[in-house]
């Protein structure tokens, strides 16, 4: 069982930056690839980033490439999303999960645990 924490959403200016975090507990946190995904009303949940084992092993949607980031420290069991140059497109809430293995993925079916999401709007 893994418990997912996200934090950091909130409100800011297009072009302007927001790093997300999500603290995970239990068990073999850094048996599973982490991952972000966003659903905005109206759309489907929507694959962000996804996270292995260790820092290369990395995933990003075509639409946030170059502008966001993921990271994980697994010796505090969080993984993190900067995100920079942000967009009114961007504006959604952004979920953290876990899968139950460590290759990353983009399909959410793929993920076993989700935290409750933290909003992120971007005006314009």
């Amino acid at each position: 069982q893994v418990r997912l924490e996200e934090s950091g959403g909130g409100l800011v200016q297009a072009g302007g930056s927001l790093r997300l975090s999500c603290a995970a507990s239990g068990r073999s946190f850094s048996s599973h690839c982490m991952g972000w995904f966003r659903q905005s009303p109206g759309k489907e949940r929507e694959f962000v980033a996804a996270i292995g084992w260790t820092n290369s092993n990395i995933g990003y949607s075509d639409s946030v490439k170059g502008r966001f980031t993921i990271s994980r420290d697994n010796a505090k069991n969080t993984v993190s999303l900067t995100m920079n140059s942000l967009k009114p497109e961007d504006t959604a809430v952004y979920y953290c999960a876990a899968r139950g293995r460590i290759d990353p993925s983009k399909r959410a079916v793929d993920y076993d645990y989700w935290g409750q999401g933290t909003q992120v709007t971007v005006s314009s």
